[in-house]
Formats: structure tokens, C-alpha cells, sequence
């Protein structure tokens, strides 16, 4: 008798032949796969091949309305290229006579507020009402890694997508006043383009979370019932910069709650004296969620804007502004300036050296830092 393997040896591809022909298992070729590299990248039509437009292309884009154009425009502002900033200036100063014309708005809150969810809501139903709106979301940036999620867009969906709505994520990148470095060049820009509200969100309340105060007209403060927050509003700080304060989350078995940390925000606001734009602070309730409040809120900014238009205060604000970013900038180009020194980057890291091994004063090694980098 043959061995069992041999009649395995005849039948199997005779199997495999009667299955290529009668059985339903057939394996349907696929279709070709695309390669794992972009072959546009390949070809040099990548990023580093996109066109680069003139300082007159980019500000007849802005002023047409071209997001693509904008969005470029304001990664040029986060640049901290050296030659990158002659070209921005001068699409700034081009912009300039064509912005100003709008309202901006200055959103900040404790952590879980939901700045992100009421900015949303809000920014519905300003787009709603006919408005062209700009969303500066500023993320914060790691310390460690520098990165930033910018994630602000994917907790905006609906926002995102509206036609009269423009979203722009950025990092905090390590600036003091949890707002981005160029945040102020960006409003001019999105004015430019056409947005008559803006809105700035910044990345958290803190004692260094106010430089948001020095380039907005009004000044919206979000908090939460329950939180332990109440007590802080008698605090001098960032409450009394508050043009209006918003308790969020008022709804279902919070609206007590709510209603019980208005009042306390109320009395608060009491203790201190009037601003001198001479608006009365206000606290309200809102829901994102059930869009309670949103009308209200923004009655209550228009009234505002009448109110110290009126009364010339909106004005001399957006003056004082101006000087504020004169110093600004003067601090951000010393820095610069005095870092990207060749000598100051030789020294820096010998002193720092030095330092550590406790052979210098930190005052004496700064001295003499600004001395080599005055060239006395």
C-alpha cells in the first residue's frame, strides 16, 4: 500500500485546482495601495515647495477674505525667524488702516469652566446673529517639550465649520499673560480680513494670566459654582479687571449652585470702586449646554460697547493699547537682540558654568553679560 503522504501529495493540488474554479472563497485582488510617502513631497511640491507670496500678495489675500492666505500670515507672526520679521511688519502696517473695526472680546476662566464648550455656544450664536467671528485660542505650551496640543478645534466642531466663523489655535510658547507672543499682530490681521468680533481665549486665570486685559475692549471672567472659587473674588487680582463675570454650568442640578456663587461674586464686586471706564461690573448665569445666558451676555457687551463709546473711554482705551504695545515690543527686541548676540551665546554658557559651580554671583554674571553685549 502507498504511503499515506503520497496520496496527499495527488489530492491537495487537485483541491486547490477544483476550489480555483467552484468555491465562493476566492481572494479578489485588491486595489493598488498608495505609496507610504507623499510623492508631491518627492516631487518638491511639499511644504518647503507651497508658493511664497509678496508683502502685497499677502495683504490683498487678507483683504479679500483668503483664509489660507490669513493662516499663513499669522504662522509669520509666531516666527521667531529674524527673516521672517521685516515681512510681517510690513503686512501689519498694510493692514492696519483696514482694522480696528471690531469688537474684542477677552475670555478667560479657572480650569473646567469650559471656556472651550461656552466659546462655542457664544460663537453660535454671534455668527448667528449676522457676525463675522475670529476665535484667538491660545494653548499652553510644555515647559519641558515646548509643544502645544492645539486641540481648540476639535472641541469646537460646529464653530469650526461655520462659514462666518475662523478658529486659530497658538501656542503660549512659553509668554507670560497665558496669551500668545503675537496675539495683538493676529487681531489686526483677522480685522483686516473682515471679522467684526474677535474673540482671545487664554489658557488659564493666574496672577500672570492679565496681559489679555491690555489688548481687548472687554473683559469676560468664567467661573464655576462649587469649586472654592467664591472667597478668591474678594481678592484683589484679576476678578476687579472683569467687565462681566459668568458663572458656567448653570443647569440641571447646578443652577443653585450657580445662582448662590452669583451672588457671592455680587457682594464681592461691591468692595471695590468703579472702574474708570465707569461700567458697572455685572454677574450672570449661563449654560453652554442649554444656551441659557448667551443672549443675555451678549446684550450685555453691546451695552457696554455703546456705553464707553459714548462716554469716549472706548477710545482712549484702544490709545493706551497702542503705547502698551510700544513697550512690549521694545522689551521683546532687546531680548532678541541681547540672546542672538554672538558674543552674549560664546559667553552665556561658560558663566552659566560658573554658576553652578557656585564661582559667580547670578548679579555679577549678568553684569557682565549686558557689558559684553553693550561692548563697554
Amino acid at each position: 500500500m502507498a504511503p499515506f503522504y503520497y496520496f496527499c501529495e495527488l489530492l491537495v493540488p487537485r483541491m486547490e485546482e477544483k476550489l480555483k474554479y467552484d468555491s465562493a472563497l476566492k481572494v479578489q485582488k485588491g486595489i493598488e495601495q498608495p505609496p507610504s510617502i507623499n510623492p508631491d513631497v518627492l516631487k518638491g511640491k511639499g511644504k518647503k515647495g507651497r508658493k511664497k507670496y509678496s508683502v502685497d500678495e499677502y495683504v490683498s489675500g487678507i483683504l479679500s477674505g483668503n483664509r489660507t492666505i490669513l493662516s499663513r500670515a499669522i504662522t509669520l507672526t509666531e516666527s521667531l525667524l529674524p527673516k521672517h520679521y521685516n515681512t510681517i511688519q510690513a503686512i501689519i502696517e498694510k493692514c492696519l488702516p483696514y482694522s480696528g473695526n471690531s469688537i474684542r472680546i477677552g475670555i478667560t476662566g479657572i480650569p473646567g469652566a469650559g471656556k472651550s464648550t461656552f466659546i462655542e455656544s457664544f460663537g453660535l450664536y454671534v455668527t448667528g446673529q449676522g457676525h463675522k467671528l475670529a476665535v484667538l485660542a491660545i494653548d499652553p505650551s510644555s515647559e519641558k517639550t515646548k509643544g502645544s496640543i492645539l486641540g481648540d478645534k476639535t472641541r469646537m466642531e460646529k464653530l469650526s465649520t461655520h462659514p462666518n466663523a475662523f478658529i486659530r489655535p497658538s501656542p503660549s510658547a512659553g509668554t507670560l499673560g497665558g496669551v500668545a507672543r503675537k496675539t495683538r499682530e493676529t487681531i489686526i490681521l483677522c480685522e483686516a480680513a473682515g471679522f467684526d468680533t474677535v474673540i482671545v481665549e487664554t489658557v488659564g486665570v493666574g496672577q500672570s494670566e492679565t496681559s489679555v486685559h491690555s489688548m481687548v475692549d472687554f473683559f469676560l471672567l468664567l467661573m464655576v459654582a462649587g469649586a472654592g472659587d467664591e472667597l478668591q473674588g474678594i481678592k484683589r487680582g484679576i476678578i476687579e479687571m472683569a467687565d462681566e463675570i459668568a458663572i458656567t454650568k448653570a443647569d440641571r442640578l447646578n443652577r443653585v449652585a450657580a445662582e448662590g456663587a452669583r451672588i457671592s461674586f455680587q457682594n464681592a464686586l461691591q468692595m471695590y470702586p468703579i472702574p474708570p471706564s465707569g461700567w458697572k461690573p455685572k454677574v450672570m448665569t449661563c449654560s453652554a449646554i442649554e444656551n441659557a445666558g448667551i443672549e443675555e451676555l451678549w446684550n450685555n457687551i453691546m451695552e457696554y460697547a455703546a456705553f464707553t463709546k459714548s462716554s469716549g473711554y472706548w477710545d482712549e482705551r484702544r490709545k493706551h493699547q497702542a503705547v502698551i504695545i510700544m513697550h512690549d515690543t521694545i522689551l521683546e527686541y532687546l531680548n532678541n537682540s541681547f540672546y542672538n548676540n554672538e558674543d552674549v551665546k560664546i559667553i552665556k554658557p561658560r558663566l552659566e558654568n560658573m554658576l553652578r559651580k557656585g564661582k559667580i554671583t547670578s548679579y555679577r554674571a549678568a553684569l557682565y553679560l549686558i557689558e559684553k553685549y553693550l561692548k563697554r
